[in-house]
């Protein structure tokens, strides 16, 4: 297991402080590509809480089977080991002016700041060679369930699969442990609605 010291030594920067880096920088437009290569090995776990985010909206039942598809796409990614996030070229060229995205930045740190204030490097019990294609594979499982047609049945799995990418963002083990167990009882939660619909259409049937 890595301990908090040195997890905290090893850990990547900030995401508050590429952003604000990104922000001073920018020029022009600002492309996802940009923004993907910025974030380097921090890319998958952004992402990752990005489109477990969309997930978590309160859009018209169906959806999920479009916008989990990026998420499971991603989660694939993880496990086969990529290092980089591969994205369809029409999605990497999308862009916004630099000025609209100083704003964005300015609205966004302040949040940004105060949940990292709560998620720092501790007890990661992985090697760096490791954590992505582990949480790769829980994720997967939780993405998965996500595109499943359950009335309501997306937002907790989906949920749960934003915690995964934000302790994989800062390396917080204690966070993961959280992530998992909440990815548990919503599998559990997916489970309980299945069997009771089945039971259901039994009796009716």
């Amino acid at each position: 297991m890595v301990s908090g010291t040195t997890a905290e030594a090893d850990a990547p920067r900030r995401l508050s402080r590429i952003f604000e880096e990104l922000a001073d920088r920018a020029v022009g437009t600002v492309t996802v590509e940009q923004l993907r290569d910025a974030l380097g090995d921090r890319s998958f776990a952004t992402l990752l809480v990005l489109f477990s985010c969309l997930n978590m909206l309160p859009l018209p039942p169906g959806s999920t089977l479009v916008l989990g598809i990026p998420l499971l796409l991603l989660c694939v990614q993880m496990v086969l080991g990529s290092r980089t996030v591969w994205l369809p070229r029409f999605v990497l060229t999308k862009s916004i002016s630099a000025e609209k995205f100083r704003n964005l930045t300015t609205r966004m740190l302040p949040r940004l700041k105060w949940i990292e204030r709560l998620i720092r490097p501790r007890y990661w019990p992985f090697a760096r060679s490791h954590a992505d294609r582990v949480i790769g594979t829980i994720a997967l499982v939780l993405a998965i369930a996500v595109t499943l047609p359950i009335p309501f049945g997306n937002w907790f799995p989906a949920f749960s699969c934003a915690l995964v990418g934000l302790a994989l963002s800062e390396r917080d083990g204690v966070l993961l442990a959280v992530a998992v167990v909440s990815g548990l009882l919503s599998l559990a939660v997916i489970g309980f609605v299945i069997g009771a619909a089945s039971v259901l259409a039994a009796a009716l049937f």
